[in-house]
């Protein structure tokens, strides 16, 4: 499956963004989905997941009541939508795909291209 994403910019602290992530090759209705960021000089860490037919959801404590990922099956995408933004949030956000509910990276073996984030006044 092939994955991209898309919906980053540049807004001010207390914004909001909706980022989204389109899939190509096969239907994503199997596969559990996941949001990842990565600030410069730091690893990768997980943001939200959603399982595959959309019915749990789990995040990231740092994300906990400002960020909800949702899923479209139909239309083959997943969707995070971020709220309150912080300075901190500031990172390359990716989606991914993978068989398992899971926080972890090793767990997701679709990646997309990711989609930059700046959270700045």
């Amino acid at each position: 499956v092939q994955l991209q994403a898309s919906g980053g910019g540049l807004v001010q602290p207390g914004g909001s963004l909706r980022l989204s992530c389109a899939a190509s090759g096969r239907t994503i209705s199997r596969y559990n989905m996941g949001w990842f960021r990565q600030a410069p000089g730091k690893e990768r860490q997980f943001v939200a997941g959603i399982t595959g037919r959309g019915n749990n959801v789990y995040y990231a404590d740092s994300v906990k009541g400002r960020f909800i990922i949702s899923r479209d099956n139909a239309k083959n995408t997943v969707s995070l939508q971020m709220n309150s933004l912080k300075p901190e949030d500031t990172a390359v956000y990716y989606c991914a795909a993978g068989l398992s509910p899971s926080t972890m990276r090793y767990a997701y073996g679709y990646w997309g291209q990711g989609t930059q984030v700046t959270v700045s006044s």
